[in-house]
């Protein structure tokens, strides 16, 4: 008589099991997304897979472990370099995720292409598509490469195959839901599919020290499909966004072993696919139009200064409450800065419609930009216009104080070297550099009042 096959029913966002079917997730609250899995079988005795560990190896003070500089190699993009942390490490495996038709094939395509110019041996694996497809894509983005091999296959047991006798440096899937082992009785795409084909290409990754890229599809919330755990088992994470029928791209890092989070790859496309952008700032400023509501702030994404248009409409409204609208900057943000600006400033702001969006589709999240944020809502309540050539920047706090920033002179040196004239900053970062100005006028501000009188002079 066959033994009984164990199964559990999980959730297809977030990888809650449990041993009955429920209607909602009790993990993330999702309804109607428990589905009736197959558990695989348990080996015999441990089991265990040691990722690249001598056996003989033992605990030893931290002292002593020997460091080496990391292997990296280029993408031959510097944007995607950047986000990497200085390019791929050897061993490491990198999760790219984003909307459909973001660019994210074309990207990794275009990548391997580079690399295997530079003679290395690539190996593109394809679930999704066929070989002439991809052959017709390479075409377009002049891709095509000797050392770059392609293969449309979903079985991890024979792309393992492939692995070992083409012996690639890199290999890119594409995608990780379209992966599939014979021996988990699920079907492609679930969470045990992703789970158990993610943890066997990163053990091969770290036991033949292969890079590998793994493509990702999100869900409609914007959120990687699948399980969370996914995240975790990965060395990296990159979030390719932007709208599909926009002409820019930004790939951010959520994750990185090997590097910072807070560096910002801009791409833009066109029909011989993604270019780079190496100057972000002239790029969000070509078609700026100075009137009120308007104001430039110098963010700092890693070790890029970017220049962004904050823009703000302030109207009044009818309707109780007031609606308060951003898709690039947290609302509960703008709220505590109207908040701010009715109490401390005295501006009878709350009982308008305030709408709040960034120029270029960028999320901005640092507090160097608050000071932008109360100005920009003041300048379109007051329908006035800020002095020509202006940039702003600062911390607001909640008794109306302008806080002093990082990296204050690398703003300003960007500013400076697009024209700008004008500086509206914290007082304690004009002491700071009051010495070395770039050639621009800094005007300092102690308190949010002071900084709404520089930026709008009367007269």
């Amino acid at each position: 008589m066959a033994k009984k096959k164990k199964t559990r029913y999980v959730c297809q966002q977030c990888g809650y099991d449990t041993v009955q079917w429920l209607g909602k997730c009790p993990g993330c609250g999702a309804w109607n997304t428990m589905v009736e899995e197959v558990l695989p079988e348990e080996p015999k005795g441990l089991g265990g897979v040691r990722l690249g560990l001598s056996d003989a190896e033992q605990p030893k003070p931290i002292g002593e472990v020997v460091t080496e500089d990391l292997p990296r190699f280029s993408t031959g993009s510097p944007e995607l370099d950047r986000v990497l942390g200085g390019g791929v490490i050897p061993g490491s495996m990198v999760l790219i995720v984003g909307d459909p038709g973001v660019g994210k094939s074309s990207l990794t395509l275009a990548a391997c292409a580079n690399v295997a110019r530079a003679g290395r041996r690539v190996l593109y694996v394809t679930g999704e598509e066929s070989t002439r497809q991809i052959r017709m894509r390479a075409d377009r983005l002049n891709a095509i490469a000797e050392k770059l091999f392609v293969v449309s296959e979903t079985n991890l047991d024979t792309i393992k195959t492939h692995i070992e006798n083409t012996k690639p440096e890199l290999v890119v899937i594409d995608s990780i839901q379209t992966m599939l082992r014979p021996e988990v009785a699920s079907a492609p795409g679930s969470v045990s599919q992703v789970r158990e084909c993610a943890a066997e290409i990163l053990r091969v990754a770290k036991t033949e020290g292969i890079a590998a890229f793994v493509i990702g599809h999100v869900t409609k919330e914007g959120n990687l499909a699948g399980p969370r755990v996914l995240e975790h088992i990965v060395d990296t994470v990159l979030y390719f966004e932007g709208e599909r029928n926009a002409e820019y791209r930004v790939l951010r890092a959520v994750k990185n072993r090997f590097g910072s989070t807070n560096e910002l790859g801009l791409f833009e496309m066109r029909d011989c696919g993604l270019v780079d952008v190496p100057d972000a700032s002239k790029l969000f400023l070509s078609d700026r139009e100075a009137d009120s509501g308007t104001v430039i702030v110098p963010t700092v994404e890693g070790t890029r200064p970017l220049l962004v248009e904050v823009q703000a409409l302030v109207a009044p409204t009818p309707f109780v409450p007031p609606r308060r609208t951003s898709d690039a900057v947290d609302i509960k943000r703008i709220q505590l800065l109207l908040a701010v600006l009715e109490k401390r400033v005295h501006l009878q702001i709350g009982a308008c419609d305030v709408y709040v969006k960034v120029a270029g589709g960028i999320h901005i999240d640092e507090p160097a930009a608050d000071l932008a944020l109360c100005v920009a809502m003041a300048s379109s309540f007051a329908n006035r216009r800020l002095l020509p050539k202006t940039i702003v920047f600062g911390e607001v706090g909640l008794s109306g104080e302008v806080r002093a920033v990082s990296q204050a002179e690398l703003r300003v040196h960007e500013a400076a070297r697009l024209g700008f004239e004008h500086v509206v900053l914290p007082r304690k970062n004009y002491e700071q550099m009051k010495n070395d100005t770039h050639g621009i006028k800094l005007l300092p501000a102690a308190t949010l009042g002071e900084a709404l009188k520089c930026a709008m002079p009367r007269g």
